[in-house]
């Protein structure tokens, strides 16, 4: 918790809440122990949905699908979701999901490594939301700024890692300190790469929000990757 537990409790209780069936997708998660965005994530994306109003959304790490059926919910009708996922035993669930919530035609599910993935992927996405392992996140970087339309936004979801993310790196258990290093690295090139206007929100467990400057062009890098690309999102 990295944030007053009773602020957090008074916050959560003013929240409206979903619809019913997302309702329930959320619970069966959490039933099954799979992680879910926390409750004040949930409202945060939904407040971005509505200013953005995009038409393209990205998607890193898929559970369920839950995250990516509440984004389908909250979207403008006419957008798409791509989102990627490599975990085996959630890929039949997220399908089942988005098969429940008759969302199969807007949400495209990408099964595999997102490393390799997102290096196929072309196009450009008005919004992407990093919910990866957090290990991860720094390596995945460069194809998502490929990815990310000017004007676009990044959503990077468990940035601060219950507040561990501030001490030193030897107060942080061992099997976490590489994590730990990578989060460090990933917020410092959030808030230092002159393309984005980035803010770290104590938000769940650690929001960032990072806008992709319109004067700046996505740069092209289908030569270095070569061969034939996914086409998404355009």
């Amino acid at each position: 918790m990295i944030t007053d537990e009773r602020m957090s409790a008074f916050i959560d209780s003013l929240d409206t809440g979903n619809t019913p069936w997302l309702d329930q997708i959320e619970s069966e998660a959490r039933r099954d122990g799979v992680p879910v965005i926390r409750a004040q994530t949930q409202s945060l994306l939904r407040l971005l949905l509505a200013v953005k109003k995009p038409a393209s959304i990205l998607e890193v790490g898929c559970a369920t699908g839950f995250s990516a059926l509440l984004m389908s919910e909250y979207a403008p009708e006419n957008c798409h979701i791509t989102t990627i996922e490599k975990y085996e035993k959630r890929i039949p669930v997220a399908r089942e999901n988005f098969r429940r919530a008759g969302r199969e035609d807007k949400i495209t599910l990408l099964e595999g490594d997102a490393a390799g993935i997102l290096r196929e992927l072309h196009g450009a996405f008005d919004l992407i939301f990093m919910d990866a392992a957090k290990g991860q996140y720094i390596h995945f970087l460069p194809d998502v700024m490929r990815l990310l339309a000017a004007g676009g936004i990044l959503v990077s979801d468990n940035v601060l890692q219950d507040g561990d993310i501030l001490e030193s790196r030897f107060a942080v258990t061992r099997r976490n300190r590489t994590i730990h290093s990578r989060m460090r690295e990933y917020l410092y090139a959030l808030k230092r790469d002159p393309a984005l206007e980035t803010v770290i929100l104590p938000v769940g467990d650690g929001v960032t929000i990072s806008v992709r400057k319109s004067g700046e062009a996505v740069p092209r890098t289908d030569a270095a990757h070569g061969g034939d690309r996914r086409e998404c999102g355009d």
